[in-house]
């Protein structure tokens, strides 16, 4: 990639060693203090994930790796500002609040380079602008996830998921899991990329839904789904029925 990356074992480090023998690729989730980000950092961890929490404050990121490490202390965290977490991975999760994006992403800038994949999973909903969370903002891009790929730097690969995925189901780690992530994204190759990684997950399944400009739809599903778990006192998902076996070949 051709950049000098930040070790991993440098800065605050939430577990007493990350063996730099691990055969498994860090990944960085920027945003890993709210709640999708925080189950998503735990639930991959369990998988044998080196975990990189990225913040705007390193302080609050090494607080965030402590609390990750105390719920699975076999696991590896790392705690760093934004900027840092980013350089430390090739696969970079963003998941922060939709008023939060766009300044994330013009910090980000210098951080993120070519040939980086950035999993947004990034919301419009007008709870960002003290609305309702069953309703969605309009994004000129057409998505979050448009928005992101018109953010990023030329090189970075953009693609959209998990927005149909519980927060308060993948933030705990007991609880069992039995959903589809709808991936959507322009490049084939980066999707599975994507995939490869989400679904060491168990009960999560990737599935294609297309072109990136697809997100809008799936975005839009996260209000939805507030609004049915409201209704039932529940934390649902989606599920898609008579697909292949193998979703990937």
């Amino acid at each position: 990639m051709g950049r000098h990356r930040p070790s991993l074992y440098s800065a605050a480090v939430a577990t007493p060693s990350i063996a730099s023998s691990s055969k498994v690729d860090p990944v960085a989730i920027i945003g890993a203090s709210g709640a999708l980000g925080f189950g998503l950092a735990l639930r991959l961890a369990r998988t044998g994930v080196p975990i990189v929490i990225g913040s705007r404050d390193a302080e609050r990121a090494a607080d965030t790796a402590k609390r990750a490490h105390e719920l699975v202390p076999d696991a590896s965290f790392t705690g760093l500002d934004n900027g840092d977490a980013a350089r430390a991975a090739e696969v970079v999760f963003l998941s922060v609040p939709f008023r939060n994006q766009s300044e994330t992403l013009t910090n980000l800038k210098k951080a993120l380079i070519p040939g980086q994949l950035l999993i947004d999973a990034t919301v419009p909903l007008a709870a960002a602008v003290s609305g309702k969370a069953t309703r969605m903002l309009g994004v000129w891009q057409g998505s979050a996830a448009q928005q992101a790929l018109e953010m990023a730097p030329d090189g970075v690969h953009v693609v959209s998921a998990l927005h149909t995925i519980s927060a308060a189901s993948l933030s705990d780690p007991e609880h069992p899991l039995n959903q589809d992530v709808l991936v959507c994204g322009d490049s084939r190759a980066q999707k599975r990329r994507a995939a490869k990684v989400i679904e060491r997950i168990d009960g999560l399944r990737c599935v294609d839904c297309g072109k990136l400009e697809m997100a809008r739809t799936t975005e839009s599903l996260t209000a939805l789904l507030i609004s049915v778990n409201t209704r039932y006192k529940i934390h649902t998902g989606i599920h898609l029925t008579g697909l292949p076996t193998d979703l990937w070949e």
